[in-house]
């Protein structure tokens, strides 16, 4: 088996592990990571050999901009203070407490060393923490935190990681200069995220094509990213920035064309980068194996110590930082989306799964100081990132379930549908004033004028057949029984219509661009 073969492997496990994970109850990164994990120990599969400055930009762009698309500006907002507690301040201190113990437990491990291993696995990995937590249901409130807090983690442990490795590799080290760095780091990625944002932005009314804008959107996440750290700023940051800011003022509410067709596309661009990301950390297995030979009981030993670390950690920040949270939130009569119980807590402090960047980062450390010797205990500081690595993502990625399972943790479905429902009458309420303007200016026949406000009131009905309880029960239920046989009726004419196309497709001299043309209109038709 070659490298191309075995990337074919890793993109069908990708799509496979979806269905099966649902089935299993188990998330799709887990299995990937297995999956790659029994591949690294296969004879005939090759070892993956791609350079690690690669990982990060080939494979963090996109899943970031995927879970970007996802959320908005205003949950983070929202979430501010219990992100900045995990994303920033929870990375510090995991930091300082793993570089304090492994500097005290491994011989001759410096300090700036020790404190590149407490970086690089410091950051619990976004793509695992979304994928996890949407499959599994949990209460918004946590998702939103969840997702925040993977997506500004690698921001701070990545710098602070490049602070480390350079002050190892030098021998000398400045906080101030460091500190410096932070915030260099950070400006030219807001400058950088914000620019491109809004450049693209611009640059999508001119596309106009729904194909060229979607384009567009795959290639500004690795731009912002590679021009980012070009200016020496956070690439990381500057993905999110442009994300955000695409999120927020590139979408056309008339635009339908092209948010259905950007909806699929990052769909599929998501579950394949994913799985292939996290195939790749199960398939890196080999250089810890190979790292650790003859030391095996040694080395397992000081992973062991450090994944406690990390787990411990974790916990004992989340209870203070928790209840903190609540009581800066109850002083401001803010009622805002934090954990409400000890169960919500133990979920968070489960999830913190370790991945991509964790991998990357581990990879990344160099061979040789500026002076030629060899970078001090580079082996144990691989084994030990790979430990937790796989500790975190499979052992907590399997049982994170059943814990959700165990505590009763689970996404408020009632809140949901009434959330929903308030928007079907919003929807309904908004169409019926524009009816009404228009009604100002056009003389519409009185039949006219009442099929049409029959149909306003279906447009929130289509959402949320709840919302006809408010508005003559049983009229709104025959309405709710005769759009339903519409519908039907309008789906199996719109059936024979596509089949009747598509066969002319094979016809002779059929113009099969026209086919298509006509094709679409009537798929865009069928979801309206």
């Amino acid at each position: 088996m070659d490298q191309l073969a075995l990337l074919f492997v890793l993109l069908l496990g990708a799509v496979v592990s979806v269905p099966v994970g649902d089935r299993l109850g188990l998330p799709a990164p887990v299995l990937m990571t297995l999956l790659g994990i029994v591949l690294a120990l296969l004879e005939f599969v090759p070892n993956v050999e791609i350079p690690p400055d690669l990982i990060l930009p080939l494979l963090l762009p996109p899943l970031l901009y995927a879970a970007v698309r996802r959320t908005s500006w205003r949950q983070f907002a929202a979430n501010l203070r219990p992100i900045f507690l995990l994303a920033v301040a929870l990375v510090f201190v995991t930091t300082l407490c793993v570089a304090a113990v492994a500097h005290a437990i491994v011989p001759g491990l410096p300090l700036a060393a020790a404190v590149a291993l407490g970086a690089l696995v410091a950051p619990p990995d976004p793509v695992a923490a979304t994928a996890v937590a949407g499959q599994l249901g949990l209460p918004r409130r946590l998702v939103s935190i969840l997702e925040g807090e993977g997506l500004f983690n690698d921001v701070t442990a990545i710098v602070l990681y490049h602070v480390a490795i350079a002050a190892a590799v030098s021998g000398t080290f400045s906080p101030w200069e460091a500190g410096l760095d932070l915030v260099l780091s950070a400006v030219v990625a807001l400058a950088v995220g914000l620019a491109l944002g809004w450049g693209a932005n611009k640059l999508m009314d001119l596309l106009g094509d729904a194909t060229l804008q979607i384009s567009l959107t795959l290639l500004v996440p690795y731009a912002s990213y590679v021009l980012a750290e070009e200016l020496h700023g956070s690439g990381v940051l500057a993905v999110l920035v442009t994300a955000l800011f695409l999120a927020e003022y590139a979408t056309d509410a008339d635009d339908v064309m092209t948010r259905l067709a950007g909806h699929t596309f990052w769909d599929i661009v998501d579950t394949l980068v994913t799985g292939v990301a996290f195939g790749l950390i199960g398939l890196e297995l080999h250089i810890a194996v190979r790292t650790a030979s003859g030391r095996w009981s040694e080395m397992l030993g000081w992973a062991a110590a450090v994944v406690g670390v990390v787990v411990a950690v974790r916990l004992l920040w989340l209870l203070p930082a928790t209840w903190l949270t609540k009581r800066m939130h109850a002083r401001r009569d803010y009622d805002e989306e934090i954990p409400t119980s000890w169960r919500e807590t133990v979920v968070m402090w489960w999830s913190g799964m370790r991945g991509v960047a964790s991998v990357a980062l581990a990879l990344a450390v160099p061979l040789e100081t500026d002076s030629g010797a060899p970078f001090p205990d580079r082996d144990e500081i691989v084994f030990i990132a790979f430990g937790v690595i796989m500790a975190t993502l499979v052992l907590q990625g399997l049982t994170l379930p059943w814990l959700v399972k165990r505590l009763g943790v689970r996404a408020d479905s009632d809140q949901e549908k009434e959330f929903e429902k308030q928007l079907a009458v919003r929807a309904a309420k908004a169409a019926k004033r524009r009816l009404r303007e228009i009604e100002d200016v056009e003389d519409l026949p009185e039949e006219l004028s009442e099929q049409m406000l029959r149909r306003a009131f279906e447009i929130g009905v289509r959402i949320s057949p709840e919302m006809g309880e408010e508005e003559r029960r049983e009229a709104s239920q025959q309405r709710v029984r005769r759009l339903k046989r519409v519908r039907r009726i309008q789906g199996e004419l719109l059936s024979a219509a596509r089949h009747e196309v598509l066969a002319a497709r094979s016809e002779p001299g059929a113009n099969p661009e026209v086919v298509d043309r006509v094709l679409r209109h009537l798929d865009v038709r069928s979801l309206r």
